[in-house]
């Protein structure tokens, strides 16, 4: 596998999207919806589509099963430029699979099939082809049971070894180890980067700024809090925290968002940028995917992207405050 900047670690996963969907019908009827489409999903698919977008190499390794979705799965991803040699085939374990109904204010509810995901171990990590690599992206670790506890710990210790940048996005499971799963992959993180709703649920924290916090004492380096509507937290290990306001769009479809929204932090630390920078990239990366349906259907081009940015002036960088 030639050298990438970036390699995302972690959930594939077949989407299949239905809008609009408030309720579902009663048990033996049906009922007409907008529409039905079948997008690359899970975290590190996610995040490396929009990477390839923005202009940045990378790849993902992971794991997906011998099957029509997996087919479908490595086909889209190089389609859209995403190296996925380190991606393992099981054929004894269908690719994981998620029915995604899109609700009239652009949110979303999720039916998931952990799948092949579950199933990727460190063993599986093809660490040659990691050679040249600067970032190292864990993305959806919490659905990944057979990567959860020392694993991961193991998996981004190794990365960190071999001099890259280590990255962690986390994602929503009641069924997962929580904090006891993720707490080993903390000392070795320079970056962790879940969302509001996720941290809380791992800290126990009902603000951001607290839940940075827990998430550094634990060994993390630097934290940022996505959050979503209102913007972004952004915690240093070596400056004063701060918040970045979000960039107001016309939301049709949540799906995906912050992943793309990692995928433009991710480039900005590639870059070198200022984080504040880095961080209003992220913002308008993630406003350029809720204007479409699917989870990568509305990234733009770097260039456009920070054209947008430039249309919708500077985004506000404020210090943060305990109410956060």
């Amino acid at each position: 596998m030639p050298s990438v900047d970036v390699i995302c670690l972690g959930l594939l996963v077949a989407d299949s999207v239905g809008a609009t969907i408030d309720a579902l019908p009663k048990k033996g009827t049906l009922e007409l919806i907008d529409r039905i489409e079948l997008h690359t999903g899970g975290n590190a698919a996610n995040t490396g589509v929009s990477l390839a977008k923005l202009g940045v190499s990378v790849a993902v390794l992971g794991k997906v099963g011998a099957d029509g979705f997996g087919d479908f799965m490595i086909g889209s991803l190089e389609r859209h430029g995403v190296q996925t040699a380190g991606v393992r085939r099981d054929p004894a374990i269908p690719t994981s699979a998620t029915i995604v109904t899109v609700h009239s204010d652009a949110e979303r509810s999720f039916l998931h099939v952990a799948g092949a995901n579950g199933a990727f171990t460190p063993g599986d990590v093809d660490w040659p082809a990691t050679e040249g690599t600067r970032i190292f992206n864990v993305a959806g670790l919490q659905l990944m049971t057979g990567l959860e506890g020392e694993g991961v710990g193991t998996v981004l210790a190794e990365a960190r070894r071999r001099g890259m940048t280590t990255t962690l996005d986390t994602v929503m499971n009641p069924r997962s180890q929580g904090w006891a799963g993720l707490a080993p992959a903390l000392p070795h993180l320079d970056w962790a980067i879940p969302s509001f709703e996720e941290a809380r649920a791992l800290t126990g924290e009902p603000k951001a700024l607290r839940q940075a916090r827990r998430f550094q004492e634990a060994g993390a380096k630097n934290v940022v809090i996505k959050m979503g509507a209102d913007g972004c937290l952004v915690v240093p290990a070596d400056a004063e925290p701060f918040h970045v306001a979000p960039y107001r769009v016309e939301a049709v479809d949540a799906l995906g968002a912050g992943d793309s929204w990692v995928a433009g932090f991710l480039t900005g630390l590639l870059e070198g940028w200022p984080l504040p920078q880095t961080a209003r990239f992220a913002n308008a990366v993630g406003a350029c995917c809720v204007q479409a349906y699917g989870a990568t259907t509305g990234i733009r081009p770097r260039a456009e992207t920070l054209a947008l940015m430039e249309s919708m002036g500077p985004a506000r960088v404020t210090p943060a405050t305990a109410d956060l």
